[in-house]
């Protein structure tokens, strides 16, 4: 599980930053890739990752502000060309399903692969056997909405070495045993299959907020996440220019991953009044609150590792 930055930027793109959007490469998990709001020129981004197009099996659209969404209308056109075939899945706010259908209506184009859009409310968005996305509403003067994306316990590994230890030798049984099932060996002995499997493995937490002021339902999606990635389009010293614009700053996201608990907090959606070494006094502003605080830009990548066993 890895996070791919492919826009970091607020409103409008600049030299350094383009607009936001964010891949959760999910290609051990289920060889696929998650995006996270799809800014203008998002699709320029990806050619310069090794994120496949066609490999993209669900976009989440945090909210309707053209720096979230212009991107998308080419993004679907291109799929078609660049090997997609599967389903794709869009969810978003009310709204986004008239987005995408005037878009791609009036400009003539025709997708080649299933395209759902499911305009969301409050609560769970997707669920499988893998993964569980909640969404809650922030605030932002629009409809804004921040996603919590939880995976699943993981089975816990074979014991190899108490098998080896036994005199259990490698071998089709072993499949049996990993299964938990009952299985009698050549000798005659009797095993339980379920005290050869280490204990399972916790599922990790992602949490990705799009726009919001500071707010309580931002804590809540990212209570104990092992990484939260939160705006912060301003300055700790700017607060009531991020609270006119429904904004947040940088101390204000490191509040939210304090009181949330969680492992790692990552700032992006960086206003383009802030450059160069302008970014790193952002950065140890919010680390004054949350030491484990890390600063986006185009294409930074981070590995989420996997949770500890229960």
């Amino acid at each position: 599980m890895e996070v791919v930055f492919l826009g970091t930027g607020a409103g409008v793109p600049a030299k350094e930053r383009n607009v936001t959007s964010i891949a959760l490469q999910l290609l051990d998990e289920r060889r696929a890739t998650w995006l996270f709001d799809c800014g203008e020129a998002t699709q320029h981004q990806i050619l310069y990752t090794s994120i496949k197009p066609g490999k993209i099996e669900k976009v989440f659209i945090t909210h309707l502000h053209g720096d979230h969404i212009f991107g998308l209308p080419g993004f679907l056109g291109s799929r078609s060309f660049q090997g997609g075939e599967s389903l794709l899945t869009v969810y978003g706010p009310k709204g986004i399903k008239a987005f995408i259908d005037t878009s791609l209506t009036v400009s003539t184009t025709h997708i080649r692969y299933p395209l759902d859009v499911v305009e969301i409310e409050e609560g769970v968005v997707f669920e499988d056997d893998q993964f569980c996305v909640t969404a809650k509403e922030l605030d932002h003067g629009i409809q804004s909405y921040g996603y919590r994306i939880v995976e699943k316990d993981l089975p816990g590994t074979l014991l190899v070495n108490k098998l080896s230890n036994e005199g259990i030798k490698p071998g089709p049984i072993y499949q049996k045993i990993k299964e938990g099932q009952t299985v009698v060996l050549e000798d005659g002995r009797m095993i339980n299959g379920e005290e050869y499997i280490g204990s399972p493995k916790q599922g990790r937490i992602v949490t990705i907020l799009g726009d919001t002021r500071f707010v309580q339902e931002s804590i809540e999606l990212a209570k104990n996440a092992d990484l939260l990635i939160h705006e912060a389009t301003f300055s700790s010293n700017e607060s009531g220019l991020a609270h006119d614009y429904f904004h947040s700053t940088t101390t204000q996201a490191a509040e939210v991953a304090r009181q949330a608990g969680v492992k790692n907090l990552i700032l992006t959606h960086i206003s383009s009044r802030y450059q160069g070494e302008d970014c790193q006094k952002l950065l140890e502003e919010a680390k004054q609150v949350f030491q484990h605080t890390y600063m986006s830009k185009d294409f930074f990548k981070f590995d989420i590792k996997s949770s500890h066993t229960k």
